[in-house]
């Protein structure tokens, strides 16, 4: 079984929780860096001590994620680094991405941390638009994002994503065109484009309703995603995945692993590992975290059954612009993806001579309507039951 070559590190902590988040977190407020609070540094031992129980081959790549990774030292985030690479090693050449806000970093740290290693910076900027930023919850403004993107030139990381949202409450089509504009006039090696989904649980989810005003109606939604598939690839970008772009070479290298379905470690709060055919998942609070750690992080999640690994192929696997190799499908899927094809030509296409993908920007478009007619068939039924 394939060993996993890329780890995921979990930082929970954020200054305030913006108001789509759902994700596990652990809202500090705002504070001095220089007064670190001592529930950080009692998170990141923490994360030593579970990297501890691990071993294998050289990471490959290595994702802090969150939460607001940025608000760790570049000595916390050296002290996480040094310990995987006591226990796995960190390859020549690993891609080391590290999430950060505006607004929450200096020069001097990212030179520091690209000292380190880190060699790849995912910018939350979410918009251009400051009203929209306040509704987002948002803590930093528009200004805040080019003096980051600034900072990240100075401080000598050339490979930055720069994060986007639209479908969001009261924006307007001509407002998402002129925040795919100003991202790429600060000319990113990568950009993410994310719709915006009501999860349970959310400030948002309690204000608003799918498809209500003040939300864009679906056409709207539809043709924000159209435009950002036309306006970034026109300037040479890649549309390698549903949500990501990418000047030639600078792909996500980690987040490619989750779509290929390969094994990857994932460590701290609320993070998931995929490991030896499970998908295991820590506690979503730093109390349920720590006590799970010092039981010994016990695995508890069971080998996922072959039928719901070919779900995830399809499902992870469709996402990408290459698409699918029609050979690792067993045959009554492989029969029954033809089908599908048949019925929605205008968004599967195959490729000779043994891949099929969706198309670009429609078939990426409605994903959600092809895996849900693929999931629908009578040999998923047991899964989904």
């Amino acid at each position: 079984m394939e060993l996993p070559r890329s780890a995921y590190v979990h930082i929970p902590f954020c200054r305030r929780r913006c108001y789509y988040c759902d994700f596990p977190v652990s809202v500090l407020g705002d504070y001095l860096r220089g007064e670190n609070s001592g529930t950080v540094a009692l998170y990141v031992t923490l994360l030593e001590q579970e990297i501890n129980l691990t071993s294998g081959p050289p990471l490959e790549t290595v994702f802090f994620g969150g939460g607001t990774p940025s608000l760790l030292t570049p000595e916390q985030v050296g002290q996480i680094l040094a310990a995987l690479d006591r226990r796995c090693g960190l390859a020549k050449g690993a891609e080391i991405s590290l999430e950060m806000d505006p607004g929450t970093f200096s020069a001097a740290q990212v030179r520091a941390l690209v000292a380190l290693g880190v060699n790849r910076v995912s910018l939350g900027a979410q918009s251009f638009e400051p009203q929209l930023l306040q509704l987002l919850g948002r803590t930093h403004t528009v200004a805040d994002i080019y003096t980051a993107r600034e900072l990240l030139e100075r401080g000598g990381c050339p490979n930055v994503n720069l994060d986007l949202m639209s479908g969001l409450p009261h924006q307007t089509l001509p407002q998402w065109r002129r925040t795919l504009r100003a991202a790429l006039a600060l000319a990113p090696a990568h950009l993410s484009t994310y719709d915006l989904s009501l999860e349970p649980g959310t400030a948002f989810s309690r204000r608003y309703q799918a498809g209500v005003a003040p939300l864009p109606p679906d056409q709207t939604a539809a043709d924000m995603y159209r435009l950002a598939s036309e306006t970034i690839r026109a300037v040479g970008f890649e549309h390698y995945e549903v949500s990501n772009y990418a000047r030639p070479g600078y792909q996500c290298r980690h987040n490619r692993v989750y779509w290929e379905n390969r094994p990857f470690y994932g460590f701290g709060m609320g993070a998931t590992s995929y490991l030896q055919g499970r998908r295991q998942a820590r506690p979503r609070t730093v109390n349920g975290y720590r006590d799970w750690v010092l039981a010994g992080a016990p695995q508890t999640a069971p080998v996922t059954e072959p039928l719901e690994q070919v779900m995830d192929t399809l499902m992870l696997g469709l996402r990408l612009r290459e698409g699918l190799t029609l050979g690792q499908l067993p045959a009554p899927v492989l029969e029954h993806l033809h089908r599908v094809r048949q019925r929605y030509p205008q968004w599967l296409e195959l490729l000779p001579p043994d891949r099929i993908r969706l198309r670009d920007p429609e078939g990426f478009l409605f994903s959600n309507t092809v895996l849900t007619e693929l999931f629908g068939a009578d040999l998923f039924a047991p899964q989904l039951a």
